[in-house]
């Protein structure tokens, strides 16, 4: 198994965290404070995963997720344009990537049957058999409709955790948490503004959708 042995930091939680045997679970950093540049050192494997890694952890990385390729914006309007379009509430949220209260969400304990869209460009984002109560105060899925998510690294508030965002027309959804135990088949949150959504009653996920890109397995 894939082990890494290639850093020196002062977190105890940091070094328990990276002798896991399987690297996609790296993506719980989203939880863990950044360490200084130089308890890290250059990795001497070839390994790509554990350049990714090194990259990442120093802050030599760019700003998207490593492992995740970014889909090309179908809707590109200037910020004016989305002033006009969007809700004051849904341009700080959408386009701002504002956070809705905990709790005071439109869909956060809703669960009928149909599709949910992006409030900004109409784009399918998840279907509601994937909707799952998590009790976090915002709607909760444990995946998306292939190729409706972009992911970003998103540092604010003093952390880093993993963004998501509309790949048709970049509005801010919110973030994926990983690892959290919860009864479902992937062990993902994709924690979402109710107003970064709105809601199609009966209807199905359409069909021929891409293939949204997934944090590779760790291989033995």
């Amino acid at each position: 198994m894939l082990r890494v042995a290639v850093y020196k930091a002062s977190s105890a939680r940091l070094g328990s965290f990276l002798k896991s045997q399987h690297t996609h679970n790296w993506v719980v950093l989203s939880r863990i404070s950044r360490v200084p540049n130089h308890h890290l050192q250059q990795p001497t494997s070839q390994s790509p995963t554990l350049s990714r890694l090194f990259s990442w952890l120093s802050g030599s990385s760019s700003s998207s997720i490593p492992m995740e390729e970014q889909h090309p914006l179908k809707v590109d309007l200037p910020e004016s344009e989305w002033r006009v379009k969007l809700t004051k509430e849904q341009f700080r949220i959408l386009r701002e990537k504002g956070t809705e209260r905990p709790g005071s969400g439109e869909y956060d304990s809703f669960y009928e049957d149909g599709l949910y869209r992006c409030a900004g460009c109409d784009a399918p984002l998840y279907e509601s058999s994937s909707k799952f109560k998590s009790g976090c105060g915002w709607p909760a899925f444990f995946q998306s409709i292939p190729g409706a998510l972009n992911h970003h690294v998103d540092k604010t508030l003093g952390m880093t955790r993993e963004e998501i965002t509309c790949a048709s027309c970049g509005g801010h959804l919110g973030h994926v948490f990983r690892g959290e135990g919860f009864p479902n088949p992937t062990d993902e949150r994709h924690c979402v503004n109710s107003i970064s959504m709105k809601f199609s009653d009966g209807e199905k996920a359409p069909k021929g959708a891409g293939e949204e890109d997934k944090v590779p397995e760790a291989k033995a």
